[in-house]
């Protein structure tokens, strides 16, 4: 898909307000989000026609007790051990997911690593720059935005590392 070429938004919501904030170009892609899935990255991919490895998911994680922000293509797992390492930690453990709505902000299947309530420290995995264009989560369930890696790196500044096993 070619790169978007200007800010289209018909829904609102913290990562959109914080990507028009900024002035960086995405596009909105919505979808029907079946409430009896729990593979929100796979639904999204499925949905909007899109590869796996193009749609990245937002993990938390408390390294060292620490909570950090983890972003991984749907189709991999989150590396706990290198997403420790990548930020100079020893020990990372996954954060209870309701726990990750309070820091967040956003509801599980629909939290944006863009427009968070508290701004952590972020990863993006370095395989997002194997294209031109990437899908996050919009900022709830049905909702993906399409934005080039380097813009989503500068929304929630981010450093960029290996972080996911496949």
């Amino acid at each position: 898909m070619a790169r978007p070429s200007k800010a289209s938004s018909s829904v609102s919501t913290p990562a959109t307000h914080a990507l028009t904030k900024l002035g960086i170009t995405f596009v909105t892609r919505s979808y029907h989000h079946d409430p009896r899935v729990s593979d929100f990255g796979g639904e999204a991919a499925k949905a909007l026609g899109v590869e796996a490895r193009r749609v990245f998911k937002t993990l938390l994680a408390d390294i060292d007790g620490t909570p950090h922000v983890g972003i991984v293509p749907v189709s991999g797992m989150l590396d706990l051990k290198a997403f420790a390492a990548t930020v100079g930690g020893r020990k990372a453990l996954m954060t209870a997911p309701a726990v990750a709505e309070r820091r967040t902000g956003y509801v599980v299947g629909g939290i944006s690593p863009i427009g968070q309530r508290t701004m952590l420290t972020t990863v993006l995995d370095e395989s997002a720059f194997d294209f031109e264009t990437i899908l996050v989560s919009g900022g709830r369930r049905g909702l993906d935005l399409e934005l080039a890696p380097a813009d989503l790196v500068r929304a929630t500044n981010a450093t960029v590392g290996t972080i996911r096993r496949d």
